[in-house]
């Protein structure tokens, strides 16, 4: 397992105590490598012919950084190393794993695939981001619903996604969509 990220600034940087935006300004791949505890690269470097698959959290780090969804939504534009990267697995046929709002980087490099941000509507306020499902499905893409501790296959595409994040739901739940998703990806490897 190697950790990847793309060497560009941060849009920008949140207090998360605050809730606000901040007006420092960060790397991408720095504050990566903090939480990788330094065991990084650049993901320009990423050569898909060396991996079996590959894995992308979700969070707004990708809706912000690897792509402009959180501004832009379905007219968004995706980094170029994380187009490259999607593109250069997806050629390959090897598996690629997408969890909470990183499905959209497939909607929106793979129009016809098939992902899952958890549900089209917001049953119990459980998934206020639900409209998400909507815009997936205007990039030409079908949108499958699944509760959080499920994920979903796209088997032509060798897609796996699970919406982690995107249900307000309790941590083990969450965890245990995010393990079904990684055993999928396993499984197509």
């Amino acid at each position: 397992v190697k950790i990847f990220a793309p060497n560009i600034e941060q849009r920008d940087v949140v207090n998360h105590l605050k809730g606000s935006p901040t007006e420092e300004k960060r790397n991408v791949l720095v504050e990566s490598a903090r939480l990788a505890r330094g065991n990084i690269q650049d993901l320009a470097e990423l050569k898909a012919g060396e991996f079996d698959a590959v894995i992308f959290p979700g969070g707004f780090g990708v809706a912000k950084n690897l792509c402009s969804w959180a501004v832009d939504g379905k007219n968004c534009t995706v980094n170029e190393h994380v187009n490259a990267t999607l593109q250069a697995f997806h050629s390959a046929k090897k598996p690629i794993g997408l969890c909470c709002i990183s499905p959209v980087l497939a909607a929106k490099v793979f129009p016809g695939c098939e992902v899952t941000v958890g549900q089209d509507k917001n049953i119990d306020g459980r998934f206020p981001d639900a409209e998400t499902a909507s815009a997936i499905a205007e990039l030409g893409c079908k949108h499958v619903c699944k509760n959080v501790n499920e994920s979903h296959v796209d088997k032509t595409n060798k897609i796996v996604t699970t919406c982690a994040f995107m249900c307000k739901a309790p941590l083990h739940e969450i965890f245990d969509g995010i393990g079904t998703m990684v055993q999928e990806v396993l499984k197509l490897a």
